[in-house]
């Protein structure tokens, strides 16, 4: 009896449950080591204005903000829960893609581990953004494939289209995934799958969920796909190359799992057990050519990698037989100390001088993927810092007015993330909720502001001066560890030549 509780407490499934256990604790003991990124602050606004969609993303992301913010307050510890259980259950899921797949003990332990050990993983599952639930739904999309396939079960496409319908409530690029996989099943022998009415009734499943959205982005003219054109106009994002964009999926996965996740496509595509699901090692073929076609940025196609490792993971257990076992023990242990070489560059394990200084020595820096002035420390963490002290010099600028002028001054914005700030510290500072013609921000109004009396945030005054009649610098924003766009002036700014509400119209900003 007793050596049955000990191997069942030291079997594959439980060390997994402990992989997942310390990824969860960890994202929870580095929480609140930073501030608040500039995207958890615009969710959260959205999540005070919650509807069927918005300019740049679904609308599930809002909801979880809401929800978070009703169960924790202004917690970040609480704000990044939900994101730091979907890391963890990624790495569950992941452990049991692996097992579904054919692989033993060390097969899910060594996939399991290799979700942990992903840098970008690391920055996903730290905030509350969308891309920390797009490695767990497509992984689940995956695991109801291998579940079809391994059981001759159609009834596993329904919780597919389940899936995938929630998915694209969260990011669209989920339309992507769900396009590559019906590409590989026409490739393959599960091309018959596609007729099935477990199929077709799954698909009906995820349209229905997705279908709100749809109506909200057709009521609004759909203004993603203006954003989408205004972005590539602007250049903000970087372009890779085929070559480039393929390296930079080694360096943001971790150069070390490379061997494992490139064995996974081996496996499926060159080994008897692994043509089964083939379907995937076509899936990520064709996901990795779309997004290099349509230039998209190198994190696109980070959610599929969890598949990938599962895969991989079983072909390094299948090669390290008996006689070379330790090999697949020393592979593992190599992946654990490149991860503890790497977490300080991604993750806030550092004060922000010793994050810049360790940066340097190690001489790595992360593949770009958008043209921003970022300062000292990569954007990724530039993003929290600032916020607070922008907020608290605007909350100085508008108690210096008069009682009387104070009530018909806005606060006007630039971008969600100074207007988020506003919104996020401002009501302990006394001040009223920012306006902003940047995202869904536009969409939310100007408030009925008459425009006599606003202050404006990340502006350099020029635009200002057109359309104000009086326009003076009163305070200035600069934190020396947030982005260099984020250093300003303030302005404030009397007597708007026209009716603001009017001239709101023509403010849209969508990029």
């Amino acid at each position: 009896m007793e050596t049955r509780s000990t191997s069942k407490f030291f079997s594959g499934p439980a060390i997994i449950l402990y992989l997942a256990g310390a990824k969860l604790l960890f994202h929870l003991l580095t929480a609140n080591r930073y501030g608040i990124f500039r995207d958890e602050l615009y969710y959260l606004a959205c999540g005070e204005h919650l509807d069927w969609g918005y300019v740049d993303q679904p609308p599930l992301i809002a909801l979880v903000a809401w929800i978070a913010r009703h169960l924790f307050g202004d917690s970040l510890v609480g704000l990044r829960l939900i994101p730091a259980v979907a890391g963890a259950a990624t790495v569950w899921l992941t452990g049991k893609l692996a097992r579904d797949m054919g692989g033993a003990a060390f097969a899910q332990i060594l996939a399991a581990l290799a979700v942990i050990c992903v840098p970008i993983y690391l920055i996903l599952h730290h905030w509350l953004t969308m891309n920390a639930f797009e490695p767990l739904i497509w992984a689940g999309c995956a695991w109801c494939v291998v579940r079809a396939i391994n059981r001759n079960a159609p009834r596993y496409w329904i919780w597919f289209g389940v899936l995938a319908g929630i998915g694209m409530e969260t990011k669209y690029t989920t339309a992507f995934f769900v396009f590559a996989l019906v590409v590989a099943l026409l490739l393959t022998g599960q091309r018959r799958l596609l007729v099935t009415k477990e199929f077709c009734f799954g698909a009906v499943i995820a349209f229905a969920i997705f279908l709100p959205n749809l109506i909200w982005l057709a009521r609004h003219n759909f203004p993603f796909l203006e954003l989408m054109h205004n972005i590539r106009q602007t250049h903000r994002d970087v372009v890779r190359g085929p070559i480039a964009f393929v390296l930079d999926q080694a360096q943001i996965m971790n150069p070390i799992l490379f061997p494992l996740w490139l064995g996974g496509l081996i496996w499926w595509f060159f080994s008897r057990d692994g043509e089964r699901f083939r379907v995937l090692g076509f899936s990520y073929i064709t996901l990795l050519a779309t997004f290099v076609v349509l230039r998209g940025k190198n994190y696109y196609l980070s959610p599929t990698y969890p598949v990938l490792f599962a895969a991989g993971a079983i072909a390094i257990e299948r090669i390290t037989t008996a006689r070379f076992r330790w090999s697949g023990v020393a592979y593992a242990l190599l992946m654990v100390g490149s991860i503890i070489v790497l977490a300080p560059t991604v993750s806030p394990i550092l004060s922000p001088e010793g994050a810049i200084a360790y940066q340097q020595k190690l001489g790595l820096e992360p593949p770009k993927a958008e043209n921003q002035q970022t300062g000292p420390l990569p954007q990724y963490f530039a993003d929290e810092f600032g916020w607070r002290e922008m907020t608290e010099e605007t909350a100085r600028v508008y108690k210096s007015l008069p009682v009387e002028e104070q009530a018909r001054t806005a606060i006007f914005a630039n971008n969600y993330g100074e207007a988020g700030a506003i919104d996020f510290f401002g009501p302990q500072l006394g001040l009223p909720k920012s306006i902003c013609n940047h995202q869904s921000y536009w969409l939310w109004g100007s408030r009925n502001y008459d425009g006599s009396i606003v202050i404006v945030l990340g502006s350099d005054g020029t635009g200002d001066r057109e359309h104000f009649r009086s326009v003076e610098a009163v305070g200035h924003v600069e934190h020396p560890y947030s982005r260099r766009d984020e250093h300003f002036d303030i302005f404030l700014c009397r007597g708007f030549t026209g009716d603001l509400q009017q001239a709101w119209t023509k403010l849209k900003k969508y990029n």
